[in-house]
């Protein structure tokens, strides 16, 4: 096998001088013609970077059925690389009916490189990774139908062989994106000690994410693997909380012989990148989220502590080609006139891929209806891009009802003409739900063309400050969603779309600071911070320097087991009020009446009421105010009239999940009520039965989403 020279022209670097390897199954941001995603754009303009401050730099990527494209527009050169095998695929019953057990894949894999920009692109190609080439991704509806669905899994075997084959013994950060796209990768590549892998958490999915154990132990096998499987039962749960997680997207039911993918994943990397800190800290407990009792109770949870000196932010950034362009060079009445809008009114703009739920966009057009409806003099042009259009025709009605005062598109256009779009825009709108968005470029981009932004307080588009208070912040916040055409959302947004007016038109000084802080936040984002925070992690890597506890992130968490014994008392007792933890705050200070009033406060606001009994069970008689004690106790009631009566000053909406039993295709959708609000804080329903095993799902004031008991008189 020829080992590859490194690539010319490169600028030099202090030491030390790494080989970084990119690898992911979409890695086509140097040509638009070929771009699928964001993914892709991330990883050529990460690569770009390193490979100007003098890395060598290797990008392993499928070729997609597209070398003759390719080789029409590049220097393309064909490798003397082939390698010829069946790949083994041991099939689920459950999935694949009609298909045998096993079955295999005859493979015979070529490579071809391509020189740009300092970074060698390597494109493997054979008759599975060049199907589907104007799509590259296999659509879910081919999973048990047509084995293209595993071009994924393909591509991960031919990629760790290739990385053995052609690398060999030469020393290497392997960069992987996504665990859905590399889970077989760190396992094996580590018992190499010339590859370090360094997985990136791409996307938020579900962490809890499976797939069929067969399958991996024979792909192992395959690769000459020696990792066992993880076998840790996953035990049983409240069904009410297990199956409304389907409507959360955070968390999806498997059977026992299935392996979650990050844990393969975060086991066997070497380090564990993420976008932002807030989707770091996001993945760390799901905190505030309808998912977070659950997850306390699988084993990932484990998974995750113990893999936490691992895991570093790598960050994302804004291109350069974007932050280069000029606002001021943009004519806003030409742009906003040329789609029928006064230039002369605030203009609020949204831009994304048409994604309803992930993405806020019911919740965003019955908000621009409803404001709209009422008189509110502005503009919405909202990019919903699709390629086959929105098929909601609520969406279109809207767009009828408002003309001349809201522009819908769904077109892919020139870049240039959707920053002329965020130019001539006064507030930019992203309410993005279910903690999805790990990093939001879009927002960032508009942002730095001086639009303020409305968007929902995510964890992982924090960095953007919008939800910070006044000292710091750059615009308006909503609280965070985990539901499906959510009122709340709704609300919230036309009361800051109105805000944001009553903003823009009588105190402009205070818009227009709030743009300038907006914008410069947003260029903060460049491809050079992001290398520097990529190059800061590989280099102590490479160096082989022992990785810190993260602390911080233990306090923050409450992850009290990993705090050494001489850690700052009064810091782990402040951490300890901040969780409900009693019993910790015991073994750093003493539980005095002042203490234990402190942490039931807390609590309290947190709803976190089994903590709240902690305090009584542990704290001094009388620390607590006899009210409060009522409250606690009396907050849910169910009479002989059979009605629900929750009362709980601080939240804003109360549901009632039902569990169901499994229908004739296995799954079993809750039964979910909103309980009616009959006064603040105070909301009434219908009781189920005792042995319904019922929840209430409550949302507070502050976003947070927790569980709450039926408590039966």
């Amino acid at each position: 096998m020829l080992t590859p020279e490194p690539p010319e022209n490169v600028v030099p670097t202090v030491e030390p001088r790494m080989h970084i390897i990119e690898t992911y199954f979409e890695c086509c941001g140097f040509d638009h013609t070929f771009l699928q995603g964001g993914t892709s754009v991330y990883l050529w303009n990460l690569s770009r970077a390193f490979a100007a401050r003098g890395h060598r730099v290797s990008i392993v990527t499928p070729a997609h059925g597209r070398l003759d494209d390719l080789r029409a527009r590049y220097d393309v050169e064909d490798l003397p690389y082939e390698d010829t095998y069946t790949l083994p695929l041991v099939l689920d019953p459950e999935i694949w009916r009609g298909f045998p057990a096993e079955t295999g894949i005859e493979l015979r894999t070529t490579a071809h490189r391509i020189r740009l920009d300092g970074v060698d692109l390597y494109f493997l190609s054979n008759d599975c990774l060049d199907r589907l080439p104007t799509t590259f991704y296999p659509p879910y509806s081919t999973k048990g139908r047509d084995l293209v669905f595993f071009k994924p899994l393909v591509f991960q075997a031919d990629s760790v062989r290739f990385l053995r084959g052609w690398f060999g013994e030469e020393r290497a950060v392997v960069h992987a994106h996504e665990p859905y796209y590399h889970y077989l990768l760190p396992a094996a590549l580590r018992d190499d000690p010339t590859k370090l892998v360094v997985s990136t958490v791409q996307s938020n999915m579900p962490i809890a994410k499976k797939v069929y154990g067969p399958e991996v132990r024979r792909l192992f096998e395959l690769l000459d693997v020696k990792a066992e499987l993880p076998d840790v039962p996953e035990g049983t749960h409240p069904a009410a909380v297990l199956q409304y997680q389907q409507l959360t997207h955070l968390h999806y039911a498997y059977p026992p012989d299935h392996v979650a993918l990050y844990e393969l994943t975060a086991e066997h990397s070497d380090l564990i990148d993420f976008l932002s800190p807030g989707q770091l800290d996001f993945y760390a407990s799901f905190r505030d989220t309808p998912f977070a009792e659950l997850f306390e109770r699988l084993p990932m949870a484990d998974v995750v502590r113990r893999n936490a000196h691992k895991m570093f932010v790598g960050g994302c950034a804004i291109s350069d080609e974007w932050l280069a362009m000029d606002p001021a060079e943009v004519d806003r009445a030409d742009v906003l006139g040329g789609i029928g809008l006064d230039p002369a009114l605030p203009t609020f703009f949204h831009n994304a891929r048409y994604a309803v739920h992930h993405k806020g966009q019911v919740e965003l057009v019955r908000a621009v209806d409803r404001v709209l409806s009422a008189g509110l003099a502005a503009n919405f042009v909202l990019r919903c891009i699709a390629g086959e259009g929105i098929d909601d025709p609520y969406f279109h009605e809207v767009a009828r009802r408002h003309a001349g005062r809201l522009h819908l598109e769904w077109e892919r256009v020139d870049e240039r003409r959707v920053f002329a779009y965020a130019a001539s825009s006064d507030f930019c709108v992203f309410p993005s739900k279910f903690e999805m968005d790990t990093f939001l470029i879009a927002q960032g981009e508009a942002m730095a063309c001086g639009a303020v932004p409305i968007a929902t307080a995510q964890e992982g588009m924090a960095h953007f400050r919008h939800a910070d208070g006044p000292s710091t912040g750059t615009g308006f916040a909503v609280n965070r969603s985990f539901a499906e055409d959510d009122e709340l959302l709704v609300s919230a947004l036309a009361d800051r779309f109105r805000e944001a007016v009553t903003l823009w038109s009588e105190d402009p000084a205070r818009y227009r600071a709030l743009s300038e802080r907006a914008s410069a936040v947003a260029r903060e984002f460049t491809w050079e911070r992001c290398a520097d925070l990529h190059l800061a992690a590989f280099g102590r890597l490479w160096r082989g320097d022992p990785a810190e506890q993260p602390r911080q992130l233990a306090l923050r968490h409450g992850w009290f087991e990993q705090l050494r014994d001489d850690a700052d008392s009064s810091a782990v007792a402040e951490a300890a009020v901040a969780h409900g933890a009693v019993d910790v705050y015991e073994r750093h200070a003493p539980l005095d009446a002042d203490a234990a009033r402190r942490i039931f406060a807390a609590a309290w606001q947190r709803a976190d009421f089994a903590a709240c009994e902690r305090v009584l069970e542990r704290g001094p008689d009388g620390a607590v105010e006899r009210q409060d004690v009522d409250r606690l106790r009396d907050r849910c009631h169910v009479g002989d009239d059979d009605r629900l009566v929750y009362r709980l000053a601080h939240a804003e909406r109360v549901e009632l999940v039902v569990p169901s039993e499994p229908g004739a295709d296995g799954r079993a959708l809750p039964r979910v009520q909103l309980l009616e609000r009959t006064a603040p804080g105070v909301f009434t329903g219908p009781a189920p039965g005792r042995a319904a095993d019922s929840r209430l799902l409550l949302t507070l004031s502050s976003g947070r989403v927790t569980w709450d008991e039926v408590r039966h008189d």
